[in-house]
């Protein structure tokens, strides 16, 4: 009897997972490398945490609402030391990890730059991939409003650098509820929850059924950003938000200075919406989502939140390479691809790399550079054009 299994192609690849072939992969790199030279430039010093680690460790490093959900990860059994390992679903906890432990002496505000692979296994329906690069920054030791605005103009930097436009960004209050309701002692936590629910949701009958008829306003307090600030102070007749309110004006104000470049479409567009959470299971007073011009879907998200065990608080970014590669355009100096004859001048390539250009070597006598995408070929110490 033919098992189901033997009916598979050998080389399948599972569903949410897909090869790279040189295109695409060397637009993701050079996205990656131009990001990352924007984090190196601006003082964010860069580590590489593990793949996998302990399932204990990667799900109590942030705090929050929602925290990081292991539920999400491949988890298994390690042979060594018999506890669950997990594999790796966003690197943010690694950071905290590090920042606590072995950078726990290093001078403060810390910061941190990361990239690396991460898996899930189930993804959305919007966004079916379950392997992603993440790519990122992480300002440790500082929960000010000054943090938060260099994060995100660091984060809009990077984008520019791998050649988006058309950047917006969304600002968010995660924990907008927590700080509204805590006004109301007698309020009971399921009313609470049941006006988070339907605040996601954007359902005002829901709000009205729940008992959050109070809360409607902040439906409507969305939208380009002075309008929405104005809108939401409007509402904080108690003051419960002020010192919010006023980070994100400081916040705005940083971004709207930064430059424009010289190219078209390079402003950057802020609007808010204060009772947005998804994206944010662990961020606290602040959150951002990053939009670019074809790109479906989020760009990038970032916030602040506090790092499990050690308290303290942190501010950082993450930027989806893989998306975002799909329409960068990566500024870049003319480059050739040169074929060497088995004759070639060593001192002439080393030139030659060092310019910038590519190179390849002569194997067998008969090869055509042509089909290897050569542009140019150096016999000896001369290069001509093919």
């Amino acid at each position: 009897m033919t098992k189901s299994t033997d009916l598979l192609p050998a080389d399948l690849l599972p569903e949410g997972l897909e090869d790279r072939l040189p295109a695409s992969a060397a637009r993701i790199t050079a996205a990656m490398r131009a990001c990352l030279d924007v984090l190196d430039g601006n003082g964010y010093d860069r580590v590489r945490p593990p793949v996998l680690e302990f399932e204990r460790s990667l799900s109590s490093r942030m705090q929050g609402a929602g925290g990081v959900n292991t539920q999400r990860m491949f988890r298994f059994v390690d042979p060594a030391s018999l506890r669950t390992l997990a594999l790796r679903s966003d690197i943010t906890p690694q950071i905290g990890r590090i920042a606590a432990t072995s950078m726990k002496d290093a001078p403060r505000p810390l910061r941190l730059a990361y990239c690396g692979d991460t898996v899930l296994i189930k993804a959305s329906q919007l966004d079916p991939a379950r392997e992603r690069l993440q790519l990122g920054g992480e300002l440790i030791g500082a929960d000010t409003a000054a943090a938060a605005s260099e994060i995100v103009c660091v984060a809009i930097e990077a984008l520019k650098a791998a050649g988006l436009t058309g950047i917006s960004v969304d600002f968010t209050l995660p924990d907008l509820v927590d700080t509204l309701t805590a006004q109301d002692p007698s309020m009971e936590p399921d009313t609470i929850e049941a006006i988070r629910r339907e605040l996601d949701t954007k359902d005002a009958g829901g709000l009205k059924d729940v008992g959050g008829e109070a809360y409607l306003p902040l439906l409507y307090a969305a939208g380009p950003f002075a309008d929405a600030l104005a809108k939401l102070r409007e509402l904080d007749a108690g003051g419960a938000l002020a010192t919010r309110l006023d980070g994100l004006e400081a916040i705005a104000a940083r971004i709207g200075a930064l430059p424009d470049g010289d190219g078209p479409d390079t402003g950057v567009r802020i609007t808010l919406d204060p009772a947005e959470r998804y994206g944010f299971e662990y961020q606290s007073w602040f959150g951002f989502t990053l939009y670019a011009a074809g790109i479906r879907g989020a760009a990038g998200r970032g916030g602040t939140y506090q790092i499990g065990g050690s308290e303290e608080a942190a501010t950082g970014f993450t930027l989806y390479v893989d998306r975002l590669a799909e329409v960068s355009n990566v500024p870049s100096l003319p480059r050739w691809t040169i074929y060497i004859t088995a004759d070639h001048d060593p001192k002439m390539v080393a030139v030659a790399r060092q310019q910038g250009h590519r190179i390849i070597g002569q194997l067998v006598d008969g090869e055509d550079p042509a089909q290897f995408g050569c542009t140019h070929i150096m016999r000896g110490a001369d290069v001509t054009k093919l």
